[in-house]
C-alpha cells in the first residue's frame, strides 16, 4: 500500500478532553471508512487532516505536502476536497453559483475555465438539470450532491467526507454510494459514517475509533471476522450477550460469547464493529 496520506502521533485536546490521542494512520487510493460512536474523535480527525484545525502534537502529509509550513498547508488545501458534516450553504445561491463560489475560493481565476469545471462537477453528480435552481428549493439529497460537487472542484487527490449520507432516504443513499464509489477511483477518499452498511458496500479499508484512539484498522472482511463464532440465535434475548435484539423473524440475534451448543449465525461487519468497541458507547447503525 503506497500511502497518499500519512499521519503520526496526532494529539489534540479541547479543554480537559483529549479528542485525538496519539492517532497514526496511513491512507491509500480508494475509499477508507471511518466508524465510531459519537464523541469518538472522527470529525476532529477529519478537520485536522483537512487543515481546518491544527493538532497540538504530531504530524501528517498529504500527497507529499507537509501542512506544518505555510506553503505546505496551501499545497494540501489545493489537493483537498472537503465535505463537512454541515455544509455552509448560501441558501439564495443557485447550485451553479454556490459551486462557482467554492471554485473561486480554490483559486480557479479564469472565468471560462472555472465555469467549465463547475459544469463538469455538477454533471458528475447528476445535477446539470437543476444547476440554476436555488439551493433552498432543493431536496436534502440534492443539497448533499451540491456539496459533493463543490468538494470535487479541481479534481482533488484527497477527498474528505463527513457523514455524507446522514438524513438521506434509502434511494438517495444508494445514489450517493454510487457517487462515492466513483470518486474513489484514482483518488483517496476518507469517509466518516455511522452507517456500517455504507462501509460494507463501499470501503476497501475501515478504521474504528473510540475515545480519540484507533481501535481497529484493516479490511471490512477482517473487521467482520472479529465476530466469527460470536453471533447466535435464540428464542429470547440471552442475558450474557453483549448486545441482542429481536429480528423480523421473531428470533433474537445475540452478539458476545455464546453458550455451549448455541445456534451460530453468519457475522456481519456491524457485529465485528460492536465487539471491537466492547465497553465503549456505540450506536447500532441502521
Amino acid at each position: 500500500m503506497i500511502p497518499t496520506v500519512s499521519a503520526s502521533g496526532l494529539t489534540l485536546r479541547f479543554g480537559g478532553t483529549r479528542a485525538l490521542d496519539d492517532v497514526s494512520v496511513r491512507l491509500a487510493e480508494g475509499v477508507t471508512g471511518l466508524l465510531g460512536p459519537n464523541g469518538a474523535g472522527k470529525t476532529t480527525l477529519l478537520r485536522v487532516l483537512a487543515t481546518a484545525v491544527p493538532a497540538d502534537r504530531g504530524s501528517f502529509t498529504v500527497l507529499g505536502h507537509d501542512p506544518g509550513t505555510t506553503a505546505g498547508r496551501l499545497d494540501v488545501r489545493r489537493a483537498l476536497g472537503y465535505l463537512p458534516q454541515t455544509p455552509g450553504f448560501h441558501q439564495d445561491f443557485s447550485a451553479f453559483e454556490f459551486v462557482d463560489y467554492v471554485a473561486i475560493l480554490k483559486e480557479l481565476t479564469d472565468r471560462t475555465a472555472r465555469h467549465r469545471e463547475v459544469r463538469r462537477v455538477l454533471e458528475a453528480v447528476d445535477l446539470s438539470d437543476v444547476r440554476g435552481k436555488r439551493i433552498k428549493r432543493l431536496s436534502g439529497g440534492m443539497r448533499q450532491r451540491v456539496a459533493l460537487a463543490a468538494a470535487l472542484v479541481g479534481d482533488p487527490g484527497f477527498l474528505v467526507l463527513d457523514e455524507p449520507t446522514v438524513g438521506l432516504d434509502p434511494e438517495q443513499r444508494m445514489r450517493f454510494r454510487e457517487l462515492i464509489a466513483q470518486a474513489g477511483e484514482g483518488r483517496t477518499v476518507l469517509l466518516s459514517t455511522h452507517q456500517t452498511e455504507d462501509v460494507a458496500m463501499l470501503c476497501h479499508r475501515v478504521i474504528v475509533m473510540a475515545g480519540g484512539r484507533i481501535r481497529f484498522e484493516g479490511t471490512p472482511a477482517e473487521l467482520t471476522d472479529r465476530a466469527a463464532g460470536r453471533v447466535w440465535s435464540s428464542t429470547e434475548r440471552d442475558p450474557a450477550a453483549r448486545a441482542g435484539w429481536r429480528t423480523g423473524t421473531g428470533a433474537f440475534r445475540n452478539v458476545g460469547d455464546p453458550p455451549e451448543g448455541a445456534d451460530l449465525l453468519e457475522p456481519t461487519l456491524e457485529d465485528g464493529y460492536l465487539l471491537t468497541l466492547d465497553g465503549e458507547t456505540a450506536e447500532v447503525a441502521a
